[in-house]
């Protein structure tokens, strides 16, 4: 029988592993900041942040005394009873934003499975049972649930699972007049991603969400933010609602939640909140003490403005390094996103070949993301030193300049 001291390659990975991911060759084994060592000890510069959720870094002093010491406290209880770090870290999030009402859960799937639920539960019971209509936009990401991904408009990700949930419309991003060709009294909810993060990095203009705002408003139909990927801290602002002064209805959060620790939340209003009821909805797992301790003190580190005011100059940053390869190799066509979720789109002689330089990228020792075959996508810690990124975009330069020589 295999043992934990057993030899791990990467070659295990395609004996044990179910086939849905293709991860890199190497293993990382230890983080520290916003520096990460593989098996053989070689150091690598982290510009991908876990996919945007290591917003502290790598194993901040802070969250590791908080997880030993919750650890040694209380574990798990189940939502047959509520406990002290939930409450507390629920306590944060209402006094910080629009919300009167939260839910934790796990993922950032579980937390849009919760809103979309919601969403349409409201709908029939404060208007009509036939007021299902949601309506969400082209490219965008909102999980791997069969709801979720519905809803999401990529059908390579939703296609052969057999029927998908009814009544859900997608439109162009960005595009109020597709939007209001298809709304209508039958909508219950208006789904978006201020910023698509999967779908390319890619900004809602302030007008475009301000439209949807008084469209939900006409039609009763509720706006739901997916700010899983660019909420807390991402874009500058606690969340991107608050960058454009655009108030959703529902808002759900994850990733950087909990700093590296499962656990995503649904914030919404006592009176949305009101029509759902003990077995309406819930998980096991969903805000145990562990992960709601862990993500109470990141909140505590990432709502400061330190900060919040520290990402828009380690933007500029990352956007002047990027501008200069990009100048140099006639790389990119535009760097755009929000804070630190940045992306760069690749000129026409290299597109679709996103992951040729992620994974030469990988070779000179520093991670990076992509967003679809064409977009280069950054998403490093919010507290990153200047070095690192320097030495990083460093180091990204020489595998650009690999990949553009051949």
């Amino acid at each position: 029988m295999a043992t934990q001291q057993d030899a791990v390659t990467r070659a295990n990975f395609d004996e044990v592993i179910l086939p849905i991911y293709a991860p890199a060759e190497f293993i990382p084994v230890k983080g520290k900041g916003s520096r990460v060592w593989d098996q053989q000890g070689k150091e690598y510069v982290d510009f991908a942040g876990g996919i945007a959720v290591t917003a502290l870094g790598h194993c901040h002093p802070a969250l590791v005394e908080t997880l030993k010491t919750q650890g040694e406290t209380l574990w798990h209880i189940s939502n047959v009873f509520t406990n002290e770090p939930a409450l507390r870290l629920a306590r944060k999030l209402i006094d910080a934003t629009f919300a009167e009402r939260v839910v934790f859960m796990n993922s950032g799937t579980e937390a849009n499975e919760t809103a979309f639920k919601l969403a349409r539960f409201y709908a029939s019971t404060r208007h009509s049972p036939y007021k299902t209509k949601i309506i969400a936009f082209h490219n965008a990401f909102h999980g791997r649930s069969l709801f979720t991904v519905t809803v999401g408009g990529q059908p390579k990700y939703s296609d052969g699972f057999g029927p998908k949930p009814a009544d859900i419309i997608h439109v162009p991003f960005n595009d109020l007049h597709a939007v209001k060709a298809v709304m209508d009294d039958h909508t219950c909810a208006v789904v978006v991603e201020p910023i698509q993060g999967e779908g390319g990095v890619t900004a809602a203009t302030p007008e475009f969400l301000q439209g949807l705002r008084e469209l939900c408003d006409q039609h009763k139909a509720l706006l739901v933010f997916d700010e899983v990927q660019c909420g807390m801290g991402r874009s500058g602002d606690l969340f991107a609602y608050m960058h454009y002064g655009v108030t959703p209805d529902i808002l759900t959060s994850a990733k950087a939640l909990g700093g590296g620790f499962p656990i995503s939340a649904m914030l919404t209003t006592n009176e949305i909140a009101s029509v759902f009821h003990a077995g309406s909805h819930g998980s096991t797992y969903g805000g145990n003490p562990l992960a709601c301790a862990v993500a109470g003190t990141a909140f505590d580190i990432i709502n400061t403005p330190e900060v919040l005011n520290g990402v828009n100059a380690k933007r500029q940053l990352f956007v002047k390094h990027l501008q200069q390869i990009g100048e140099k190799y006639q790389l990119f066509s535009e760097i755009r996103g929000m804070g630190l979720l940045v992306g760069a789109e690749l000129t026409a002689p290299f597109k679709g070949r996103a992951r040729d330089f992620l994974y030469a990228a990988a070779e000179a020792g520093v991670m990076v993301l992509n967003a679809g075959p064409d977009v280069m996508r950054f998403a490093p810690s919010l507290v990153i030193d200047e070095q690192d990124i320097d030495e990083g975009m460093r180091r990204f330069a020489s595998a650009v300049e690999k990949v553009v020589n051949g």
